[in-house]
Order: structure tokens, then sequence, then C-alpha cells
């Protein structure tokens, strides 16, 4: 192992409160923008539909639900742009700033959907625009994550990257948890036709109080020790995209199969089994909710887990479990949902977050271990965006195809499984990362 720079100590590069401070950042950030994604993708799943497609809705549910299912998907294909452009940025001129203005980004977009009108009253412009919007969300949500990750586990001490590096995963869990506990509310404080009408357009409108207190903390967050290394070496350093493809791509494609499977049923979780229950079981949409709420603070709580395992038995190990848990759970836990029994229901869901926490947990400071310093925002950020397109940003729409097709919900479970073989296989190939050096001298 190469020798270990001075950002490497075992003591931690920063004071107690600059940890604190940094942990606070990296989570309210992802928070909120985890929270503008997935109220986009919950109403996707029940109302977002016949309120853009409306004629395609009155003339084949079946086809607008995928298409609904699709808007989400679409923003995922401009992930590896913002990867792209926030990882060069990030490894130019810092994760901090990246992160401002990815945050800002988010929130002004998810403000305006909040506000656009819908087909009934500008026609086929309420889609176009609406997709425009997701573009928006989907090129800043490529750079946010890159920068999230790195700025908690650059500022960690080597024994507790995973754990510090959980600290931006959960921010999944939990902006999932404000999204369907608002709607939940919502839903359940007015009538439908109130929902209908306007009550949806409040979750995204309250994003812009969420951006505001996001800015602040991050504005407050010190610049990684890492980058500052990385400033006092400009003049050694290569521009960082050429640099990552010319000496990096196997770690870029590896990261991108790691990520797959986990991409993929933590959509389902937070897309389509909502659908599915409230459409094809006819379940009470609030109970739903309010279990998928419920589930979310089982992803929170194994997300946490998993990053600390992963100190104590290695990244691998604990990825692994991870998705044997997925794969094994995969079968059952549909045959539970199909019971129409709100109790086995969360139960399914719950039980399936066990396994998405340890696959979670751990990737953030597996990612920063596998590429060196000087290249590491760009090459976590477009590894993350690809597995994003290749596992979340279609699943919930190859999941109702399937369903459609098989008429048997099994069939989605199969899909996952051979993800969670992928993705398995990409852990392996990458190899155990605990303890790698993360300084500049590292990838020289």
């Amino acid at each position: 192992m190469t020798a270990t720079s001075s950002v490497d100590a075992p003591s931690g590069p920063s004071s107690k409160r600059e940890e604190r401070r940094v942990l606070a950042g990296t989570l309210v950030g992802t928070t909120i923008e985890w929270y503008d994604f997935f109220i986009f993708a919950q109403l996707t799943a029940t109302l977002l539909g016949p309120l853009f497609l409306t004629p395609l809705n009155e003339s084949n549910p079946g086809l607008a639900q995928i298409l609904s299912f699709a808007t989400i998907g679409i923003s995922f294909l401009f992930r590896p742009l913002g990867a792209f452009v926030a990882g060069h940025l990030g490894d130019r001129l810092g994760r901090k700033a990246v992160l401002v203005m990815t945050l800002v980004m988010m929130g002004a977009a998810t403000a305006l959907i909040g506000l656009l009108p819908g087909y009934s009253a500008i026609g086929a412009w309420a889609p176009v625009l609406l997709i425009a919007l997701r573009v928006m969300q989907g090129f800043s949500a490529g750079g946010e994550w890159g920068g999230a990750a790195l700025m908690a586990v650059e500022h960690a001490p080597v024994a507790k990257r995973g754990l510090f590096g959980a600290y931006p995963q959960i921010g999944v869990p939990i902006g999932m948890i404000l999204a369907t506990g608002l709607l939940t509310m919502l839903k359940s404080g007015m009538s439908e036709a109130d929902f209908t009408g306007w009550g949806w357009r409040v979750p995204f409108l309250l994003s812009v109080v969420l951006i505001v207190v996001g800015y602040l903390i991050r504005r407050a967050v010190g610049e990684s020790p890492v980058f500052k290394e990385i400033a006092q070496r400009k003049a050694e350093s290569r521009a960082p995209l050429g640099e990552l493809f010319r000496k990096n791509s196997k770690e870029v494609v590896l990261a991108a199969l790691i990520f797959i499977a986990n991409n993929a049923a933590g959509y389902l979780l937070i897309a389509f089994f909502i659908a599915y229950a409230n459409k094809a079981l006819k379940m009470p949409s609030a109970q739903v909710l309010l279990a998928t709420t419920v589930a979310s603070f089982g992803w929170l709580i194994f997300t946490m887990v998993g990053g600390w395992l992963s100190d104590k038995i290695g990244r691998v190990k604990t990825f692994l479990a991870g998705y044997a848990i997925v794969f094994a759970w995969m079968i059952p836990l549909f045959a539970l949902i199909d019971t129409k029994d709100i109790i086995l229901y969360g139960t399914a869901l719950f039980v399936l977050t066990i396994g998405l926490g340890l696959s979670y947990g751990p990737m953030s400071a597996m990612y920063a271990e596998m590429f060196p310093a000087q290249v590491r925002y760009s090459g976590i950020s477009i590894g993350y965006a690809l597995g994003s397109v290749l596992g979340g940003a279609f699943a919930p729409m190859i999941a109702q195809a399937l369903l459609d097709n098989t008429k048997w919900s099994g069939s989605v479970g199969i899909y996952i499984m051979v993800l969670c073989v992928i993705s398995g296989a990409g852990v392996v190939l990458a190899k155990e990362t605990r303890g790698r050096p993360l300084g500049y001298s590292a990838g020289h």
C-alpha cells in the first residue's frame, strides 16, 4: 500500500466541530435533493399522468402509467452529463462550490414544477415543460451525490470512513420520509378533489424553504482537506476527465455495475410499489404511503449500519450481504404484497430495506477509495450516474411492462434478482478498498 499522506492520518484531518458541520452539510443537502426527487417519483405513481398526459390517460391508462414512469427515467439520462460537468468542476474548483450550485439548481427546478400548469390549461406544452424541468433535476442530481460523498469521506478518520460516508447516504431515506410523510398528511387532511386540484403543488413549493436552509448550512462547511492538497499541487495535475478515462475507466465501469441493483430495487420502493398497490391491488392510498414511510425508517437505520459495518468487516463483505438479502427476499416480497394486507405489505417493504441499507451504506467510502484524489469527484460522480441510468432510470417502467405482459408480479422480482447478480459480480471484481490512502500522493 502506498504511504499514507497527511490527510489520511488516523486521527482525522478535522476538528470534531468541523466534522459535525461537514456531516450536517452533506446530510441536509442530500436530504433536500432526494426529497425533491421522491416527491416527483411518488406523484408520478399516482397523479401526474392524469394531469399532464390527460388524453392518453383517458384512452389508455396502462400506457399513460408507463410513460409517466418514463419521465422518471428521462432525468436519469442527463445525470451522466451533470456528473461530467460537476465532476470536472469539482476536481478543478473544489467540492464545496459545486455542492452549492447543484443544490440551488435542483431546488429551482422542483419549485417550478409546483407552478407548472396541467394539460387542461396549456395542452402539449405541459408534458414538454415537465420533461424540461426533469432534465434540469437530473443534471443537478448527477453532480450532487459525488460532492456530498467526498466531503464526508475526505474529512473522515481512516477507521470511520464508512460511517461518515453513510451520512450523505441516509439523505435518501430521510428525503423519502419527508416526501412520503408530507404526501400522507396532505392526502389525509384534504379532499381528493382539493389534492388533485392544488394540494399536490404544496410539496414542490415547500422545497424553496428547504433549499434556503441547505444553502446556509453548506456555505458554512470548509473545503475538503484532500482538495486543498490538490490545489497546492495544481501544477502537477492534468485535466481530470482526460486523466480519469486514460487511467481509471475500469473503476468507472465497476462503480456503475456495483450500484445498478440497489438503485433499481430502491426505485421500486420509491415509485412502483405505490402504484402497484394503489392501482392493481386497490389498496387504500393513505395506508400505502404510511407503510412506505415506516419502511423508509428501516432504510435509514440499515444504511447507517451498512456504513458502520463496512468499517469493521470490509466494504465487499457488507455489499455482498446486502445484495444476498435483496436477492433472497424478492419472491417472498411479492407474495406478501399480493395478499393486499397492509401489515404484510409494510413488513415486505421493511425487510427489503435491510438489504438496501447494507448495499448502500458502504458506497461513499468504497467509491472514494476506488479513485485517486485528482480524478475522484469525476470518477465517483460518473460511475454513480451511469449506475443510475442502468439501474433505477427505467426500473419502474420496466417493472410495469413486465407486470402488464406476464400478469405475474414475481417476474419483477426475477428482474431485480438478475441485477443483484450483476452488482455482486461488480463488487467482487472491484476488490476490497477499506483503508486505502485518499491523499493526492496516493494516486501518484
